[in-house]
């Protein structure tokens, strides 16, 4: 069987997960990989068929999203010739992870494909959202990467097709300990800012992931890390707490530790705000920025008790199991349609 497998390379947690997915789906055929995107700092050795710069997201210094850099890098064109030139009719089962030229190639060329990721549970009005609701944001979660079908990735089964987080294997394995430190990732703010909010808390160790650095540098009470996958896990994994943003796959591997967690939203990103309302449910404090009461923030939830943990209800060998059965059965359907349709056109013949 050969399998089209879309990924959005929008940030790190597409990837971070498809790593853990592929070795479990290749197991059912062939499977060659579209990567879209042109910002994520995670270095991986998926082997790549297809590539695009896709539909980008940018960020600004300050935790908020870089608009005019997102409408630079915009060409309807090149997507549209894209979604044209992309061969995924040749294959016997398409999943995309929110990757929209994928998408617009599938309904161009009455393609059937699963939508199989974080955002597909967004199609659930059960998954929870921000007391006031955007009717941008939610229009982008549910049309920006349509499909026949979802299979959604949450904290909690919000709806029947809804699953657990994948978590890394190497964080299902782990060790839990706790050496002190607080293990920080906030690829929305710049290493200035956060030095600068941190370092006033002296009697705090901190580890700072970082998109710039090229290498590991202490500064006071600051251990600046360069962004690498197993140097950011083994970190999580002997923390005493994580601050991150509210993202999905980073805050689920926390809260599976049962590790303290503080999350910021980025500024204007929907998604994030759907997944602090959820977070809240875990007990988990959401601030809104970095300001002048950050060092308190940061006190308070560290004196606080640790948030309810994270259960997992299904595998990850599971869930790709159930995936692919959903995928079968579209594959089993659309050549019943074709079927069908022959048939008509014979009888009107």
């Amino acid at each position: 069987m050969n399998i089209f497998y879309a990924i959005q390379a929008t940030g790190n947690g597409h990837i971070s997960r498809a790593m853990e997915l592929l070795p479990f789906i290749q197991q059912y055929g062939h499977v060659d990989i579209f990567l879209s995107g042109s910002n994520a700092n995670l270095k991986s050795n998926i082997p790549v068929t297809y590539k695009s710069k896709g539909v980008s997201l940018f960020y600004g210094n300050r935790g908020g999203l870089d608009y005019w850099k997102m409408m630079k890098d915009f060409s309807p064109v090149r997507i549209y010739k894209e979604a044209k030139e992309l061969p995924v009719e040749k294959y016997d089962i398409v999943i995309n992870d929110f990757e929209s030229i994928t998408s617009l190639a599938c309904k161009l060329k009455g393609v059937p494909s699963i939508n199989f990721g974080h955002q597909a549970s967004f199609m659930s009005k059960n998954t929870p959202r921000p007391l006031k609701r955007d009717i941008a944001g939610e229009f982008v979660l549910k049309n920006y990467a349509t499909a026949t079908a979802y299979a959604g990735l949450h904290f909690e089964s919000y709806d029947e097709f809804i699953y657990s987080p994948v978590i890394k294997d190497d964080i299902l394995k782990a060790e839990v300990t706790d050496k002190g430190h607080v293990t920080v990732y906030l690829s929305h703010y710049s290493d200035e800012v956060v030095r600068k909010s941190l370092q006033p808390l002296k009697d705090v160790q901190f580890e700072v992931f970082s998109k710039k650095e090229k290498a590991i540098r202490k500064e006071g009470n600051i251990t600046f890390i360069p962004v690498d996958g197993a140097a950011f896990n083994k970190s999580m994994i002997s923390a005493n707490g994580i601050i991150t943003g509210a993202g999905f796959e980073t805050p689920a591997e926390a809260l599976y530790m049962g590790k303290k967690l503080l999350c910021l939203p980025i500024k204007g990103q929907y998604e994030q705000l759907c997944n602090a309302a959820a977070l809240k449910n875990f007990n988990v404090p959401v601030i809104s920025s970095i300001d002048d009461s950050f060092g308190n923030h940061i006190h308070d939830w560290l004196t606080a008790s640790n948030p309810k943990p994270l259960q997992l209800s299904q595998s990850t060998y599971e869930i790709v199991q159930l995936v692919m059965e959903k995928a079968r059965k579209l594959k089993q359907d659309n050549l019943f349609s074709n079927l069908l349709s022959e048939d008509d056109f014979l009888v009107m013949g």
